[in-house]
């Protein structure tokens, strides 16, 4: 179970750079979701923006539970919980899927989704990098990109990892305003 706040905030994404986002939990990208295969999942979502807004989680859940649809949009103030079984195994994406659908996920409303297969995998370091892009003079190109949010952050902190350790990275692509990186897949 998880509770999913939508609302209003000024982030840094980079060094003295802010931002007015739009945040799952104060937050750009959102709290990973996680379960395994087959768990039941539910995330109760209030929208406390000044926007609608909703939650669209890719992979296979019941049609009124997708969040793509102009009547799931949640208005501001309102709530609605979502509640389905964690399929398939996989990386996914979840994200508002209210129009302009653009600019809701650009403004930061999005986050990873990971389904564990049953039985699990070998253990490992994990690392969730969400690839994320920032258009701070509003003109639908991107001035500054990140990976989780923050511009040149690996830069001066960069991930160590030892030789023979087995690493696991899981990788979003959560770009737009950038015809050539925008990509996510819906795993159906």
């Amino acid at each position: 179970e998880y509770d999913l706040v939508a609302d209003e905030r000024e982030i840094e994404v980079a060094p003295g750079v802010f931002y007015p986002a739009w945040t799952y939990n104060g937050q750009v990208p959102g709290p990973t979701i996680r379960a395994t295969e087959g768990d039941r999942l539910r995330v109760r979502f209030l929208n406390q923006g000044t926007h609608p807004h909703t939650i669209h989680f890719h992979g296979w859940h019941p049609p009124e539970m997708d969040g793509s649809l102009p009547a799931h949009e949640v208005l501001p103030g309102e709530s609605f919980t979502y509640e389905f079984d964690a399929e398939p195994a996989g990386l996914h994406l979840y994200h508002c899927h209210a129009v302009p659908l653009k600019r809701h996920i650009h403004k930061g409303l999005y986050g990873t989704f990971i389904v564990d297969p049953r039985g699990g995998r070998p253990p490992a370091d994990e690392l969730v990098m969400v690839m994320n892009a920032f258009d701070t003079n509003f003109d639908n190109e991107n001035e500054v990109y990140a990976v989780n949010t923050v511009a040149f952050e690996y830069l001066h902190r960069p991930v160590r990892v030892k030789r023979g350790e087995l690493v696991r990275i899981y990788l979003v692509n959560a770009l737009e305003f950038d015809l050539l990186n925008s990509f996510h897949v819906h795993a159906n």
